[in-house]
């Protein structure tokens, strides 16, 4: 069926997107790297991922999303082999890092759009929950490659990048073979076009500042919170890269296995998500303040669960939400809500200083257990 190969697709691309993820360590020890300049290469991804985000939905509602997403995963292969070539240079590592941003956004908002479109005849809730699984299965899978691989295997900062580059020849294979599902537009004419679709039906506009919106948000600050933050605000063992690229794949692999949950959770998707988001940051704030693992083994899949879940029910809402005209754009729009999950991480530890390192993950469960309890009304009424 085309909607697995659009599937595929997106796996691969978003498998190469955490690859550098525990690299970071090996690079900080090669090139001498501060905090500083490492948190910059980390979030230099996002300064190419969003810019993207926003122009390719809404260029491939209007050329198509073959002529947007092909480019987009050929050059996520050549973003891995510059890394591969970057070892050792640091201004190598910074335009790669930014490269792999820039197609992540290309692929991740006009591969979802390609996804929920090829899924219509599957019913409601089938293409977001696909493409949601596709993606956490490949943020997943990229870290704990690397990691054990940065850990364990020759070529450290090479093995890992060629054989992502390799999974994305695949993809690219794959992708050439699939369908249009944007129509071709018609030929200009005298008559004035039509007025464009609204980007939100009327009367939407709270629903999705007050709900759409943060569920978007939770995407990546659950995750991203247990891979970057409670590393740091607590102490894990020495060993680091293969610890950190394990983590990683248990927390973002929860968030593909409770995905597919979608279909049986319905409404209650983004409620469950919340909820798990939330228990899973007071277990994260229970390791932090007692240094017992038990708490962070468990912090690790409530929160990517609640990740996944959120991912699932935002995609669904945005299929729901948008004229077909402009389904690339809104979920564009929802991606790069999502992207600003990442800052998370880098306000609790700017917290904890003038605190304490438990704080600001028990404000965080706070918060989002107050967004489970605004989503249970919304649920009732079906509305996400």
């Amino acid at each position: 069926m085309a909607w697995r190969r659009a599937v595929f697709t997106l796996f691969a691309v978003a498998a190469g997107t955490n690859v550098p993820t525990p690299l970071l360590l090996v690079y900080q020890e090669r090139l001498g790297l501060s905090a500083e300049v490492l948190t910059a290469l980390f979030g230099c991804y996002a300064a190419g991922l969003v810019p993207a985000l926003f122009l390719a939905g809404p260029l491939s509602d209007r050329l198509g999303r073959r002529r947007v997403a092909i480019p987009g995963v050929a050059l996520a292969g050549l973003a891995s082999l510059a890394f591969a070539l970057a070892g050792d240079s640091l201004g190598l590592l910074f335009a790669a890092r930014f490269a792999q941003g820039v197609v992540s956004g290309v692929v991740f908002s006009v591969g979802s759009a390609w996804v929920g479109e090829l899924s219509l005849s599957a019913g409601d809730g089938a293409g977001g929950r696909r493409a949601a699984v596709a993606m956490t299965a490949g943020f997943s899978l990229g870290p704990l490659t690397s990691g054990l691989l940065g850990e364990f295997g020759p070529a450290p900062t090479v093995l890992p990048y060629l054989l992502h580059a390799a999974l994305v020849g695949v993809a690219l294979a794959v992708a050439v073979r699939l369908p249009e599902t944007v129509p071709a537009a018609p030929r200009r004419s005298r008559v004035p076009d039509a007025p464009p679709a609204p980007l939100l039906p009327p009367g939407s506009a709270v629903l999705a500042l007050t709900v759409v919106a943060p569920v978007a948000v939770c995407v990546y600050a659950f995750p991203s919170s247990v891979i970057s933050a409670v590393p740091l605000l607590g102490e894990l063992p020495a060993g680091g890269v293969a610890v950190t690229g394990v983590l990683a794949g248990i927390t973002l692999g929860a968030g593909t296995l409770v995905a597919g949950l979608q279909g049986r959770l319905g409404a209650w998707t983004a409620v469950t998500g919340a909820a798990l988001g939330a228990v899973g940051f007071g277990a994260a704030a229970l390791f932090v303040a007692t240094g017992a693992w038990p708490w962070l083994l468990a912090a690790a899949p409530l929160l990517g669960s609640g990740g996944g879940l959120c991912l699932a029910a935002g995609l669904t809402a945005v299929g729901r939400l948008a004229a077909p005209t402009r389904r690339g754009e809104l979920t564009s729009v929802f991606l790069a809500c999502a992207y600003l999950g990442f800052a998370v991480p880098f306000l609790m530890a700017i917290a904890a200083r003038a605190t304490s390192p438990a704080v600001p993950l028990e404000a965080a469960a706070v918060l989002t257990a107050a967004l489970a309890v605004r989503l249970v009304p919304v649920a009732r009424r079906r509305g996400l």
